[in-house]
């Protein structure tokens, strides 16, 4: 299953320099409630909720999404074996849960920090 960072589904939304390929919406794919968050604030900040909601619901909707629960939470409050701010910990956490639960989860992510600390962590990359 391949894990959607918010930055890989704004770049969509958004339709930015760089976009993820076709053939990823055709993967299973899963992220952490977060992402929908983020979404939004982001649309509403640009002022496009009327021009993208629906395109931002019909995305979110496609995803499989892990809530905010304690586990991911404690987890976010640990240690990373790279630095990492604040939303990224809360994601890298959600991945990490899925892991400990047997899922294999690789990682679709623009920033660049939250890459390396994925790999860092033994997270396989999309290439995008």
């Amino acid at each position: 299953m391949i894990y959607l960072d918010t930055s890989v589904a704004l770049a969509h939304l958004l339709a930015e320099d760089v976009m993820p390929p076709v053939s990823l919406w055709r993967q299973p794919l899963v992220s952490s409630r977060l992402l929908e968050y983020e979404l939004w604030v982001r649309l509403h900040a640009r002022g496009l909720r009327a021009s993208h909601g629906d395109a931002a619901r019909d995305l979110v909707a496609r995803l499989g999404l892990l809530g905010l629960i304690p586990e991911v939470l404690s987890r976010a409050m640990e240690p990373f074996p790279a630095p990492v701010r604040t939303l990224d910990a809360l994601h890298l956490a959600s991945i990490d849960f899925l892991r400990q639960q047997g899922q294999v989860v690789t990682l679709a992510s623009y920033d660049q920090r939250q890459r390396a600390a994925a790999a860092a962590m033994g997270v396989a990359l999309v290439a995008l």
